[in-house]
């Protein structure tokens, strides 16, 4: 797909990207960098993170930089922006990408998996958002902010109500800010992509083969395909931009329709038996074990 954007489009630009070791994150990265930006990435594991900056850097030298932090964490995250404006220089953008999610019926849930998905969501995108800018106030610097949500956050859906939860409280928290902010210069929107296929959140969202229904089906889908982090990419160049300033407190819905059609949500997921649910926690525990394999832990 070619890009509608000039090479340099993001020269001078600084943006961290949290939970940009894997998925959206890391295919977003390398978009980035080949329009101009330096990029800054934030997740949990080393070696991830590591192999994720090679292959967006693309061969450049420093125009890829990362750093193992817990975006649930707001004394790691201080330490890791102080380090940033200290060797680098200030950010001017600031992607809260990091996420956690997987479908279960929402009476089988514990607490701390509850936990583990929407303090991800809320309080990662919160701290992350909170810690830029703060800083960027302080300095009276500009800075934009651009949260990856779900069509969820307008709808709600069933069987993943933690992460619907956390989205919609970011969703908020975008037009709070945007209102708060806009007199510093401080942009706050938000993309909600419709499916776009990641090796890791596939797995957690259609672990099963009976499955045939959900927000992850491409025939639910007005344009009847899935998305493309090359889209996805391109959105986010605009809003991380200097294109449009006036253009704040948005989230931007990129689903090919489909929220309109059906809306897009788990709903439909009600049809599944307790042998189904069964096969999906098995399923997904296998992801993870993978993942965690893969990642070296």
């Amino acid at each position: 797909m070619t890009s509608p954007f000039r090479t340099d489009v993001l020269a001078g630009k600084r943006i961290l990207i949290t939970g940009g070791g894997t998925g959206l994150g890391k295919g977003v990265a390398a978009h980035l960098v080949s329009h101009g930006a330096q990029v800054h990435l934030w997740g949990r594991r080393p070696a991830v993170l590591e192999e994720a900056a090679a292959e967006a850097a693309g061969g450049r030298d420093g125009v890829v930089h990362w750093q193992v932090v817990d975006v649930r964490k707001a004394d790691l995250i201080d330490a890791a922006m102080d380090e940033i404006w200290s060797q680098h220089g200030p950010l001017s953008g600031v992607i809260n990408n990091a996420a956690a999610n997987f479908i279960a019926p929402t009476e089988s849930l514990s607490p701390r998996a509850y936990e583990a998905v929407s303090s991800t969501v809320m309080d990662g995108s919160f701290l992350t958002t909170l810690a830029a800018g703060k800083r960027w106030i302080a300095n009276g610097d500009k800075g934009s902010v651009l949260s990856t949500l779900t069509t969820w956050v307008w709808t709600g859906s069933a069987f993943v109500v933690p992460s619907a939860m956390g989205k919609a409280a970011v969703h908020a928290m975008t037009m709070s800010l945007a209102a708060e902010w806009g007199r510093y210069g401080i942009r706050v929107n938000a993309v909600a992509p419709g499916p776009i296929p990641t090796e890791y959140a596939w797995a957690m969202l259609n672990p099963t083969d009976t499955s045939s229904a959900g927000a992850t089906q491409e025939d639910a889908v007005p344009m009847g395909r899935m998305g493309s982090i090359e889209e996805l990419a391109h959105l986010t160049i605009f809003l991380m931009g200097d294109g449009c300033d006036y253009l704040t407190g948005q989230t931007i819905a990129m689903d090919g329709g489909q929220m309109l059609a059906g809306p897009g949500t788990f709903a439909s997921l009600t049809s599944m038996t307790k042998d189904d649910w069964a096969e999906a926690r098995a399923k997904s525990q296998a992801a993870s074990e993978a993942a965690k394999t893969q990642r070296g832990v």
